[in-house]
């Protein structure tokens, strides 16, 4: 097993989950422009993957985040999760535990 070291201090906005839902029972997303409150600043990791994509690891407290939660940096960077994050847990050794998502950088980067 390998251990990935925390890189960066992440900070978690998550939206409202569930969506709430229309008069015909449709999701709707909250409002695109207003950021949700942030959940907490936690030490965590972003790393670049060769095919362009960024993974992201999480303090535990950071759970529950879910496709389309933003993730902040001290730096000001911003990434959207875009894959159903998974909470890794390790019995009887919390202390490695985390929550990995994929993510893409916000905006992206330009070659």
């Amino acid at each position: 097993m390998a251990v990935v070291l925390p890189n960066a201090s992440l900070t978690a906005y998550v939206l409202a989950h569930p969506f709430t839902r229309d008069a015909n029972g449709t999701p709707v997303p909250p409002n695109p422009n207003v950021r949700p409150a942030a959940r907490g600043t936690w030490p965590g990791s972003v790393l670049l993957q060769d095919d362009g994509s960024w993974t992201v690891r999480l303090d535990p407290q950071a759970w529950p985040v879910k496709e389309g939660d933003t993730i902040t940096d001290e730096t000001g960077r911003s990434w959207t999760l875009t894959s159903k994050p998974r909470n890794h847990r390790v019995p009887g050794c919390p202390d490695v535990d985390y929550v990995q998502a994929t993510a893409t950088l916000n905006p992206p980067e330009v070659p």
